[in-house]
């Protein structure tokens, strides 16, 4: 942003951009109004990014440039006509949040210049949640992205970066298991707990069944022996007629110890 010249020179911050005007060309530099009580001075070096040999063949008495602010002395003001980047290595701290153009695609990420010296990596995992094969897939060159720092290594002048630490996490919860059905039909007792239940018919079931022929031959040798209590079972598709029917024969039949 363009500070007003009637800033005080306090007030005057590096990388601040001003409007000036070349009020004289020499071999090292230029002087520069930039509208404070103190000159501004323009070193050679600071011209252009590409070396300048003359200080004549570029700027001319009276021309109108854009400068910004390196350094504030007492006696004068240090400027530079490249313009700065909006971001130093000392100043490309962890979760510092900052904003690009993806200037570069390749399959295993995205280059984003956000005013570095060097364009910042998201990685394809760094990219969103989820699974992402290319970073094509995800962000396009020339796209205005935010990002994340996670990690700025001046040494190897490597900078990483993250979308998806911009991204918040949906919390999905898990459906609820559904509990097999139970197979077979409505038992009775609904609401007893399941040692409660009794199945008359099937504990029936397990007793012996006898025949008419077998209950006529142990009544008979029951009563042979004097037992006057007679084990009486369950007849199995005999009718009371045809127990006593086997019964009158066996009596007529069989020793009674008499």
């Amino acid at each position: 942003m363009t500070t007003p010249e009637t800033t005080p020179i306090e007030m005057l911050e590096p990388k601040t951009k001003l409007n000036g005007k070349i009020l004289k060309a020499a071999m090292a530099g230029a002087l520069v109004d930039i509208g404070q009580s103190v000159p501004g001075v323009l070193h050679i070096s600071q011209i252009s990014e590409t070396p300048v040999n003359k200080v004549e063949d570029v700027l001319k008495e009276g021309q109108e440039v854009v400068v910004w602010v390196k350094r504030v002395r007492k006696d004068r003001v240090e400027l530079t006509m490249i313009e700065p980047l909006a971001y130093e290595w000392k100043e490309l701290k962890p979760d510092t949040v900052v904003k690009g153009k993806v200037v570069r695609i390749e399959s295993y990420g995205a280059f984003v210049d956000f005013g570095a010296e060097r364009p910042g990596l998201i990685h394809v995992s760094e990219l969103t949640h989820g699974y992402v094969k290319n970073a094509g897939d995800v962000v396009k060159v020339g796209e205005e992205v935010e990002a994340k720092i996670l990690e700025a290594d001046r040494r190897k002048r490597q900078i990483r970066l993250s979308i998806k630490a911009m991204q918040d996490v949906m919390e999905i919860e898990p459906e609820p298991i559904a509990e097999p059905k139970k197979s077979g039909g409505k038992r009775k007792g609904k609401g007893k707990k399941q040692e409660d239940y009794y199945d008359m018919d099937e504990e029936v079931s397990r007793e012996p069944q006898f025949t008419a022929m077998q209950i006529a031959w142990q009544q008979a040798l029951e009563k042979a022996s004097g037992k006057k209590t007679v084990r009486t079972k369950s007849i199995k598709g005999s009718s009371q007629e045809q127990e006593d029917l086997y019964n009158s024969t066996l009596e007529k039949r069989l020793p009674t110890g008499g």
